[in-house]
């Protein structure tokens, strides 16, 4: 068994529910002001995070392109948050098969291994999902899928 392959398999799995529920989101509930915590910013948030502990650590980090500060007036529209979720799948596929799963996370509010973080990450995406989910089933009456898992590029080939 390839542990790096089963990571990235449930990190692709978890961006692909997350992107199922964005596409399906309609204007009137991506930026409602009636919510305290935004379609869009929750949507962000997530996918900053999954960008964010797929560093070696803190001082690695480099924003994405279009990053602004989410906590202003400005939302991110959905294409922009689409266009960030396939910039993080990127880095799925790029980060995890040179992560030394062994390493310390090098994030010190997480005293965890590198393995470990990269469960923290995935069950953040899901969380967020499936908020996200329940939003949209409750809203909408959304039917969203289950994503298992993913082939990775490996599988492919």
């Amino acid at each position: 068994m390839d542990l790096k392959q089963v990571i990235q398999s449930q990190f692709l799995a978890a961006l692909a529910m997350l992107k199922e529920v964005i596409l399906k989101c309609p204007q009137s509930v991506w930026n409602d002001p009636n919510d305290k915590f935004k379609f869009w910013s929750k949507s962000y948030h997530t996918i900053f995070y999954v960008h964010f502990y797929l560093q070696n650590a803190e001082k690695d980090f480099v924003p994405w392109e279009k990053h602004h500060d989410p906590d202003g007036d400005i939302p991110f529209t959905k294409d922009e948050v689409l266009e960030y979720l396939a910039f993080a799948e990127k880095q799925v596929l790029e980060r995890v098969p040179v992560t030394n799963l062994e390493a310390e996370s090098g994030f010190h509010w997480y005293p965890v291994n590198k393995l470990e973080l990269q469960f923290i990450n995935i069950r953040h995406i899901q969380q967020h999902a499936g908020e996200l989910y329940e939003c949209l089933g409750t809203r909408e009456n959304a039917e969203l899928g289950w994503v298992g898992y993913s082939k990775t590029m490996k599988e492919q080939e």
